[in-house]
């Protein structure tokens, strides 16, 4: 049920597991990592129920200061994350875990605008049945037309995005 090989683009359908494995990576991420950790938010297409997704776990970790980041990174490589640092993307550590890949922590600053959008744009399309239905058929069309390139697949649904934060309130 989850992992995505290197390179693939494949959406599967929205499950409740991915809830429950959420919880229990959550559990895993908390178990030695002390006081770093504020706060921890399930993420992305896997967060949003009913909507089909690539199958990785995206999870969010908040810390207070993004240098305590780097304090994180023993106890996450012991429960199976590779720290690939803060030049991936934008103000944030990025770690990922397994080949197939299965789970993935973006970590930010409280505060970060990286992570308020994301949290924004999973709560819009957790309360937003027409929304969501739009990105779900956007995202199918363009698994089709991608299915090898995660980043065009990612670069295409910028503007749906965008349009969404901007009801929101935020500036693109």
């Amino acid at each position: 049920m989850l992992g995505l090989p290197k390179g693939e683009v494949l959406l599967v359908p929205w499950t409740e597991q991915w809830g429950e494995e959420f919880l229990l990576e959550k559990r895993r991420i908390e178990s030695g990592n002390g006081a770093y950790p504020l706060v921890i938010h399930h993420i992305g297409s896997t967060a949003v129920q009913s909507l089909s997704a690539k199958p990785i776990i995206d999870i969010a970790i908040e810390i207070m200061r993004f240098e305590d980041g780097v304090q994180c990174v023993p106890h996450l490589e012991q429960i199976g994350y590779s720290y690939k640092g803060t030049n991936i993307l934008p103000e944030r550590h990025y770690f990922s875990k397994g080949e197939p890949r299965t789970h993935q922590i973006h970590m930010f600053q409280t505060g970060s605008e990286h992570l308020i959008r994301q949290v924004a744009f999973r709560d819009h399309l957790n309360q937003n049945e027409s929304d969501r239905r739009s990105y779900q058929e956007l995202k199918e069309n363009l698994a089709k037309t991608y299915t090898t390139d995660k980043w065009a697949y990612a670069d295409a649904k910028t503007d749906f995005v965008h349009s969404i934060m901007r009801k929101l309130g935020f500036e693109n």
